[in-house]
């Protein structure tokens, strides 16, 4: 859930180093460093905080000198946000320097060990062993100290080491935690990210679990885990720097809310084709569909609510049974899944761990696997039997908003594709579901047009200690989302039921002025919803309703009501989400929350 990069070339490393790090911002802010190595050694410096700090602190990088370098931007888990515990970590005789994304399980038993050699520890991390195990295994020949260091390590680990005996010099290495290499001019690269390269080059090698790079600034070399060296293919990355910019907007995310219809243009728009839905990266049909008797949707977060809305348009088109299953909850237990079932894996990132080790856990009980993921040359893509690319673009923001909505505009593809192959819908049905799709970039817009006044409706309620969303069938896994986004930028408590429960116990907790988000845009079952609505209203709640342009009903109960754009009941979802994130946004805004980078959390979950 760090955030790692590294340069070599002609030019002073900290300054690519520190820009590196405002890219990476997003995947851990609670404190940063970098170190250099040149002429007078390695030079390091960090401190806890924001990047900014250390920008300021190195007079943007001028007080560090070397043309080499590597900079960490941090998401604690062993040890507090302290200077101490900040990245680089160094040995004692500041001879390595190294930064570390991911989790070292067995840095308990190596730190005894090391200890009873005599090395001191400084920090509460289980990063430092690493440095002291570079130091033990050193005999000057860098490769082989970076080898058996690796050789010990057990857990997650994406690394990037310094020697200060090699100037210009670098090792990078990847297990089970994403690192990219960046191919330059006479200047190459690596991060955790693309974004943290895009401004320099867009050619990047994606190195796999268990190799290793050397790097510098005119060659990189790639090599396995027994040291042999190995083909590295580069891939040009498809989008530009401006794309991981603000482009004029106070926050990422709103600027992610705002580009939802060109992303979910850019999901669905190549893959119709003369009124058909073709899925090139998708080789199986009507054959291989028809053993599937169960599928599974793992994964974790937003991409678990995705999973929980694509549950119902794939039973409702496809007549196969569904499971949502946590992918923390499914890799710890024993689940029924053989050669029958399809698991469909959903990530933005495509490196989130609990993913990763559920799809492990089914592919070792034959399942076949499907991944929707946005980032190319993931390892959930890599461990898959097929991938459909939700092809969203960078999302910077912490809180996602366009990685959710293309994940749910990629599923809804993917059952009415299935449902076509199956043959559970007519020809009639397929054509009009074709139709609606296609329609969905300008529904989302129109959804955004609709709630110019979302921010003053937010101020009214910004102030709230808790809120609840409720509501049936779709509208309840809308809810989730809608939910999770407002907790996760705002602090504010939110939960989100199902409103047929709301008599189980919940209506105890609805009191005078207590916030009831009501999602209402399933027709079928809005008397019943409306009813609900009655049951909070007569214990002193206020309502926000949500429910389709025309419904006038809404408004006999609800004190204020957001409006979503009229579409096939199926694809409501997709619209129906983008004023809640909206109101969201708003609400962090009038609370002076740090709303691209909220408190505690990180973008790629790559830990447990």
């Amino acid at each position: 859930m760090c955030g790692i990069v590294g340069f070599t070339g002609n030019r002073n490393a900290s300054s690519v180093l520190l820009d590196g790090l405002k890219k990476l911002e997003y995947r851990g802010y609670d404190s940063a460093g970098i170190a250099v190595s040149g002429e007078q050694g390695i030079q390091m410096d960090k401190t806890c905080g924001a990047i900014n700090k250390l920008v300021e602190k190195t007079n943007d990088g001028a007080t560090l000198e070397g043309k080499a370098g590597i900079g960490h931007t941090r998401w604690a888990t062993h040890g507090a946000p302290t200077d101490e515990n900040a990245h680089p970590h160094l040995n004692k005789d500041e001879s390595f320097a190294i930064v570390h994304n991911g989790i070292i399980e067995n840095y308990s038993q190596l730190r005894e060990e090391l200890r009873e050699f005599g090395y001191e520890f400084q920090s509460e991390t289980d990063t430092e062993v690493i440095v002291h195990l570079l130091d033990h295994y050193y005999t000057g020949d860098f490769r082989i100290a970076v080898m058996k260091t690796i050789a010990r390590l057990e857990g997650s680990y994406a690394l990037g080491v310094l020697c200060a005996e090699h100037p210009g010099e670098i090792y990078a290495v990847r297990e089970n935690a994403p690192l990219i290499l960046g191919v330059g001019v006479e200047e190459n690269y690596f991060a955790s990210d693309v974004t943290a390269l895009v401004a320099n080059t867009k050619n990047v090698i994606y190195l796999e679990d268990g190799q290793f790079a050397h790097i510098t600034a005119d060659d990189i070399s790639v090599f396995n885990a027994v040291g042999s060296q190995v083909e590295a293919n580069i891939t040009r990355i498809a989008w530009d720097i401006e794309a991981a910019e603000k482009g004029g907007y106070d926050h990422f995310m709103l600027k992610e809310i705002i580009e939802q219809p060109n992303a979910i243009k850019a999901t669905i728009e190549p893959r119709i084709q003369n009124d058909e839905i073709v899925l090139d990266d998708l080789a199986f049909g009507a054959n291989e569909l028809k053993k599937i008797n169960k599928i599974v949707i793992t994964a974790c977060g937003s991409a678990y609510y995705a999973g929980c809305q694509g549950k119902y348009i794939i039973e409702e088109l496809c007549k196969i049974p569904v499971e949502m299953d946590l992918a923390s909850e499914l890799r710890y237990r024993n689940p029924l899944i053989d050669e029958n079932t399809l698991l469909i894996a959903v990530s933005q990132s495509g490196e989130t761990a609990d993913t990763i080790a559920a799809m492990k856990e089914c592919k070792a009980r034959g399942a076949t696997v499907l991944s929707i993921v946005n980032v190319v040359g993931s390892t959930i893509a890599k461990l898959s039997d097929y991938v459909i690319y939700t092809w969203a673009g960078p999302e910077i923001a912490v809180a996602t908003t366009k990685g959710y909505t293309t994940q749910v505009a990629t599923i809804d593809l993917l059952a009415v594709y299935m449902a076509k192959q199956l043959e559970t819908i007519s020809d009639e049905r397929y054509v009009e579901l074709i139709h609606s799709i296609r329609q969905m970039p300008a529904l989302v817009q129109r959804s955004i047009d609709l709630n110019t006044n979302i921010h003053e409706v937010a101020k009214q309620y910004a102030q709230k200690d808790s809120i609840f969303f409720i509501g049936r069938y779709s509208d309840y896994a809308v809810s989730l989302e809608g939910s999770l986004k407002l907790k996760e930028i705002s602090y504010i408590h939110s939960e989100a039921y199902p409103a047929g429960e709301l008599k189980h116990g919940t209506i105890a907790l609805i009191e005078d002025e207590r916030l009831v988000i009501a999602l209402a845009c399933h027709e079928r079952l809005f008397d019943k919803m409306m009813s609900n609505i009655k049951e909070v209203k007569a214990r002193g709640a206020c309502v926000l309703g949500v429910a389709l342009e025309d419904n006038r009903e809404i408004f006999k109960e609800a004190d204020h009501v957001i409006a979503v754009p009229n579409i096939d009941p199926l694809f409501v979802p997709i619209a129906e989400i983008i004023p809640l994130q909206l109101f969201s946004y708003y609400v962090a805004l009038e609370n002076g929350c740090d709303i691209d980078k909220p408190k505690n959390l990180a973008k790629s979950v790559t830990v447990e």
